[in-house]
């Protein structure tokens, strides 16, 4: 495998030669990849010349950089070079949970997974939503099951929050990390899991500012300011609605009637 490498970086190097511009072909033929650190712990990265385009924790290859390059060549059919620095913005984003301008590889995906992570990726840090708020995000409100298997192959998880997409029922639901690794996270950004989990085992899904007269989900940092006095607890948006509530126009749960 290394001589190949080397001989795909030769005949690179001699066609970047000939070429007339600046063009880095070296950069297109090979992908780089490095570890970097995370919240939870280090991180495999790997970037093509347009951005990141797969990470997985250490965790989850073992250590075993073998294994990672393995699952990258599956996701990706080219050969990879250990870079000497991750790109730039990725350890701030891995950090802050926010990628911001960070710019990613998602070539390979559908058009219904590339909507699915682009909607997930608008939650905020610290909030989650249901996997049925993700479809009627992506107007495919019946698609929920389709939306968490999308989320389940997303390339670039911990830089598109899939970890912040749950259970309408309260529940945090599956992760490709697994289920501890997404509590960890979702408490390391601060998400209230705990109370979720109690007004879940009331069959309190959303929660109502008897002053403002606006429903949210319990993780909307809207919802987190309501003090006990002016809380309301709401099964169903539908059911809000009739209690003369308005959907928060932050977290945006008009769509979900149950």
């Amino acid at each position: 495998m290394a001589t190949g490498e080397d001989d795909l970086a030769r005949v690179a190097r001699m066609l970047a030669e000939l070429a007339p511009g600046p063009v880095d072909l070296t950069g297109r033929l090979f992908a780089q990849w490095c570890t970097v650190g995370s919240p939870v712990g280090e991180v495999y990265v790997a970037s093509t010349d347009r951005g990141v385009c797969y990470l997985r924790t250490g965790e989850s290859v073992g250590g075993d950089d073998q294994r990672f390059l393995e699952q990258l060549r599956d996701r990706l059919g080219r050969p990879a070079r250990r870079a000497a620095r991750p790109p730039a913005g990725v350890a701030p984003a891995l950090r802050s949970g926010r990628p911001g301008r960070l710019p990613l590889d998602l070539r390979g995906l559908s058009d219904f997974e590339r909507a699915v992570l682009e909607a997930t990726a608008r939650i905020p840090v610290g909030e989650t939503r249901p996997y049925r708020w993700v479809a009627e995000r992506i107007a495919r409100p019946t698609a929920v099951r389709a939306v968490a298997s999308a989320l389940g192959r997303n390339p670039v998880p911990l830089l598109i929050p899939c970890h912040r997409v749950t259970r309408a029922n309260g529940d945090i639901g599956g992760y490709v990390f697994g289920g501890q690794v997404k509590e960890r996270l979702l408490r390391l950004e601060d998400v209230n899991v705990d109370e979720v989990n109690d007004l879940a085992g009331e069959h309190v899904y959303f929660l109502g500012s008897d002053t403002t007269n606006i429903v949210c989900f319990p993780t909307c940092h809207h919802a987190r300011r309501i003090t006990e006095p002016h809380r309301q607890g709401f099964r169903t948006i539908a059911q809000a609605r009739r209690a003369g509530y308005r959907p928060c126009k932050h977290c945006k749960p008009a769509e979900l009637a149950a």
